[in-house]
């Protein structure tokens, strides 16, 4: 059984017998781009993939592309590689240019290049790099990960902001057709175009959602069920008791679904067709259950790292809607593809290019479609807004999940008022059912409460159903513009939850149901009628 990669190196992976998911077709395709752009969110492949790219170039295919994809079909010779990596270059201009600096002194020195002469300026070695290259008829590759993490760095801070992107821009602009350049790739979470990497690097191809390379980072299904093969069946074992010789491919199908609901979704593809797990996400999940001898569909995507830096920073300016992100959302076409500055980009584009949102449509004029991912990231997504909405409520109320969990119908409507009552409504105004929903939703979710939103049965949909070891609560949510609705919305919630069997699913259990109608008269905005429904 091969080990779980834990390691971003490619030479590592195949010297020390970790599972390698073959992805040189796809890294091949994005080859023939020899000028390539790609973005993906953080923890997803990016860096991996350009340790491949490197050891190719590098070395060739032997001895490490045995048995992949490409080994037969490469036949380019072999080229210096300058690789770098933006995380490692500090967060000031001062330490940036310096490190930068002497990167380019060092690659130039191994390549023994006489007529190099190392200057002030990062960019001026660059300029003097490439001379050189030139005089001694050399050519490179250039490969560079993280690109605009010190601008992220500074989203807050514009004076500084600008100075990295006026650097960044000179820096794209004197690689642009440079014939020393044999191929240039950069990764990144964002896609900006006052970075320049698209005007003054014209030359450059964004592949970020070109279905080509859709799966260069990421696993698909078929490629967890190819080279996880041996975890799976252990997994089934820790999961359902079923021995490995009995494992079926009913009960294979079955891990793979649920697995897909946790950690699949994410769209590369501007077809919208092809759909990938987190790499980081499935490899901790099998991970896990291998050290515990449990299964356990944890949120590793977002415990690993939080909230990513960009979109930290960039909350801390700027407001949302939270209803924007309970259904599909739809935004311009040219928003999403050619997004200018971080300072003013669409909230919801930068959400995507974050990993928090992903690509639910064909990428085509004039309107695009995104949808949260899956589960993983909806619950991720719900910690950002409660950990904001509702952080003076939690602080106050520590015994909130043991009310839900066990409390009668009074306390637990008692508890709702509560948690609405410390909104405020300026920022966050309640219009609508589906905005009591999903600021319960959110609530729930961020307060780690097993809770479940609009589930579907035979009959319907409910809204919130939460699921305890012990009883199921389930929540039928009205909203009233009036006192006067008030009563009508309440028959209606309870005659829904009767009629349509809420809650009535297996495994059988004892179940609360709620029937509730939120008054949204300015005067009252609470929960004012409720109803327990036998």
């Amino acid at each position: 059984m091969k080990k779980i990669a834990r390691t971003q190196s490619f030479r590592n992976l195949i010297d020390f017998n970790f599972i390698y998911i073959d992805k040189t077709e796809q890294i091949n395709n994005l080859l023939q781009a020899e000028r390539a752009f790609i973005s993906r969110p953080r923890r997803f492949g990016k860096s991996l993939m350009l340790d491949t790219i490197r050891t190719l170039f590098e070395y060739g295919v032997e001895p490490y592309f045995r048995g992949t994809w490409i080994y037969d079909k490469w036949e380019e010779g072999t080229y210096p590689v300058l690789r770098l990596n933006f995380l490692d270059f500090g967060q000031t201009l001062e330490d940036f240019n310096r490190r930068l600096r002497n990167r380019i002194t060092e690659f130039a020195g191994k390549l023994k290049l006489e007529s190099y002469q190392e200057k002030d300026k990062a960019n001026e070695c660059l300029i003097s790099l490439f001379s050189a290259l030139d005089d001694s008829r050399q050519q490179i590759v250039i490969l560079i990960d993280e690109y605009d993490c010190q601008i992220a760095a500074n989203i807050n801070e514009p004076e500084t902001y600008e100075k990295f992107r006026s650097l960044l821009r000179d820096l794209y602009g004197i690689i642009k057709g440079k014939d020393c350049v044999h191929f240039f790739c950069i990764t990144g979470v964002t896609r900006l175009k006052d970075m320049s990497i698209f005007s003054v690097g014209y030359d450059i191809s964004d592949m970020s959602y070109n279905s080509a390379v859709s799966a260069i980072t990421g696993f698909t299904r078929e490629e967890i069920r190819k080279y996880y093969a041996d975890y799976i069946d252990r997994v089934l074992y820790f999961w359902k008791g079923i021995p490995e010789e009995k494992v079926t491919e009913e009960n294979r199908n079955e891990l793979l679904d649920r697995l897909a609901e946790e950690y699949n979704g994410y769209c590369f593809d501007d077809m919208n067709k092809n759909k990938v797990f987190s790499t980081w996400s499935v490899n901790k999940f099998f991970s896990e259950a291998m050290l515990r001898k449990e299964v356990i569909f944890g949120d590793y995507w977002y415990e690993n790292g939080g909230i990513p830096t960009i979109l930290a920073n960039y909350l801390k300016t700027h407001q949302f809607d939270i209803c924007d992100y309970s259904d599909d959302i739809s935004v311009n076409y040219y928003d999403f593809t050619n997004p200018v500055t971080l300072l003013d980009i669409d909230q919801r584009v930068l959400m995507c290019q974050t990993g928090y949102l992903t690509l639910n449509s064909v990428l085509q004029p004039y309107q695009v479609k995104l949808r949260i991912p899956n589960n993983e990231v909806k619950r991720a997504l719900a910690a950002v807004f409660s950990s904001r909405i509702f952080s003076s409520y939690i602080k106050t109320s520590p015994d909130f999940r043991d009310i839900f969990c066990s409390g009668n119908a009074d306390d637990i409507v008692s508890e709702l008022n509560r948690m609405f009552n410390s909104l405020s409504y300026e920022q966050y105004p309640i219009k609508n059912e589906k905005s009591v929903q999903a600021y319960i939703h959110v609530f729930m979710l961020g307060g780690n409460m097993p809770v479940r939103t609009e589930i579907q049965s035979a009959t319907g949909r409910a809204d919130i159903i939460l699921e305890y070891d012990k009883r199921r609560l389930i929540l039928e949510l009205k909203y009233a513009e009036t006192e006067d609705d008030c009563e009508k919305k309440l028959k209606e919630a309870a005659e829904q939850i009767t009629s349509r069997k809420y809650g009535d699913t297996l495994p059988v259990k004892p179940a609360m149901k709620l029937a509730l109608v939120f008054n949204g008269d300015s005067r009252v905005r609470q929960f004012t009628h409720y109803k327990e429904v036998c």
